[in-house]
């Protein structure tokens, strides 16, 4: 008897049925895929892909769905953002589902910097101990943010909880 399939959601908006395809393919054998097509539209893109792994952002994370799977789903990104050019084309939300939730939000307008930050995801990885230490995180966090700088080449960080928004900076959490 197999186990079922944990749900992974996977909103959207403005993208070919080519692209939800290979999507599709790299998703449905590990995840019960939950589609929400014609996800609420943000500002000015003209396409957002959010997909929310029902697992935590870690090593295990990375064993079980495979890095040649995770390389292809980077691939698939940065292939979108280069079909639909510079500016406000495309949205990028990589949710992972755990105790705090960490969501890597990713929007720029241009395509290289776009391409950095989606390569630069893996190195998170790396400094998660370091950004969740229990000594240092803020109780009752709910979720952990990242956004790319384009400026500076790395992501910067930013947690909430239910009444208030930190940043990591200078090896702390400051309140915002």
């Amino acid at each position: 008897m197999s186990t079922p399939k944990l749900p992974l959601s996977l909103k959207f908006y403005g993208i070919s049925p080519w692209e939800l395809e290979v999507l599709y393919s790299l998703l449905h054998n590990l995840f019960n895929v939950q589609e929400y097509p014609n996800a609420a539209q943000e500002e000015d893109f003209t396409t957002m892909i959010d997909v929310t792994y029902p697992l935590a952002f870690n090593e295990i994370f990375f064993k079980q769905f495979g890095v040649a799977r995770w390389d292809k789903m980077k691939g698939i990104i940065k292939e979108m953002k280069r079909r639909r050019g510079g500016g406000k084309s495309l949205r990028v939300y990589i949710r992972f589902s755990a105790n705090p939730d960490i969501v890597f939000m990713i929007d720029l307008d241009n395509r290289h910097s776009f391409d950095t930050a989606v390569d630069k995801i893996d190195f998170v990885l790396e400094l998660l101990p370091y950004h969740l230490d229990p000594n240092k995180i803020p109780k009752d966090i709910t979720q952990v943010s990242y956004q790319f700088d384009d400026m500076t080449g790395r992501w910067n960080i930013n947690a909430n909880s239910e009444d208030q928004t930190y940043h990591f900076a200078e090896n702390e959490w400051k309140i915002i």
